[in-house]
């Protein structure tokens, strides 16, 4: 295995992108700037301000082919700068600056500011898996069913105004008026699972999701794994028992919960379904998920041990 590598750019080309219309990114950005050209010669900052204007950004800072680029911003921003930097020579940095942060918190990225930013100077670097739904890549979790309708309810404003807590208020609201559905699993090995009556199927390619929710006890950003749940429905104290469970991954042991794991995945629902990646609705059901070995170089703490850099994975 290679050791893994410092992630201090005293010589290489850092290119930053900071989504100013994060909860902490006006704040972030003259910190991290400072940060980073204490230790490169070569510092380009992209300030933006979220939608269109941040694509473009990150567009414009890829082409450059910087060393380290530096993300600012939520699950969402990171995550579309990490698709745009699989598989190239690119570290990404990554500043947890939404409200949720699943990334991140896998990955060990503190939450604090000042932490997350001494990370991009003194952390190392790793390489960890991305998912794939149709191609298109995802960071924590993909799913189908009430997660969906969770999204539809977690607006902005609402998100401001309940921070972590505008999770658990949208998946109430969601549980409501949620409709089953069924769906066929069809496995890399062969294997094919019948389900029916499914509040919902969720595709874990990392650890953390939902605001700090666990995929399972086991579940790594790391280890070439998809980590796959399907919640039958049942009776109201049945899906409070799967709740209390969400934070810690033991929900995949309940009785009205199927896991398995996996390199791929084909899901067919009985009627077309959208498909929730890490927040946005970016792709519909019949669906095959992959997991994309080693796609991604990643900056992490000193002390993290969410990942190492063990090489290429191939797709």
């Amino acid at each position: 295995m290679q050791q893994n590598r410092s992630a201090q750019p005293r010589t290489g080309r850092v290119a930053v992108v900071v989504n100013t219309a994060a909860r902490r990114g006006a704040r972030a950005l003259p910190l991290v700037e400072a940060a980073v050209r204490g230790v490169s010669d070569d510092v380009t900052v992209h300030p933006v301000h979220g939608g269109l204007e941040l694509l473009e950004a990150l567009a414009v800072a890829v082409e450059s082919e910087p060393d380290l680029l530096v993300v600012g911003g939520g699950d969402g921003t990171i995550g579309c700068a990490a698709a745009l930097v699989a598989h190239s020579g690119t570290a990404l940095g990554v500043l947890p600056l939404g409200t949720a942060n699943d990334f991140a918190r896998t990955l060990g990225v503190p939450d604090d500011l000042g932490a997350a930013v001494d990370t991009l100077v003194h952390g190392h670097v790793v390489d960890v898996d991305l998912g794939r739904v149709d191609g298109r890549a995802y960071l924590n979790v993909a799913s189908v069913g009430l997660s969906v309708a969770v999204t539809q309810r977690l607006t902005p404003a609402l998100k401001q105004r309940l921070g972590r807590f505008a999770y658990p208020a949208a998946t109430l609201a969601a549980y409501r008026t949620h409709r089953p559905f069924a769906a066929r699993l069809e496995l890399d090995d062969g294997t094919t699972l019948e389900l029916a009556d499914l509040m919902q199927v969720a595709v874990g390619n990392g650890r953390h999701y939902g605001g700090g929710l666990t995929v399972a006890p086991d579940a790594s950003i790391d280890d070439h794994l998809l980590d796959v749940y399907a919640v039958e429905k049942g009776r109201l104290r049945d899906h409070v028992s799967v709740a209390r469970l969400l934070r810690t991954g033991h929900l995949v042991e309940h009785d009205r919960v199927h896991h398995v794991t996996t390199r791929r995945l084909r899901l067919v629902t009985d009627e077309p379904l959208p498909v929730n990646l890490d927040g946005e609705i970016a792709a519909t059901t019949t669906a095959t998920f992959e997991v994309d070995r080693n796609a991604l170089h990643v900056v992490v703490p000193a002390g993290s041990s969410a990942a190492r850099l063990d090489g290429p994975g191939g797709h």
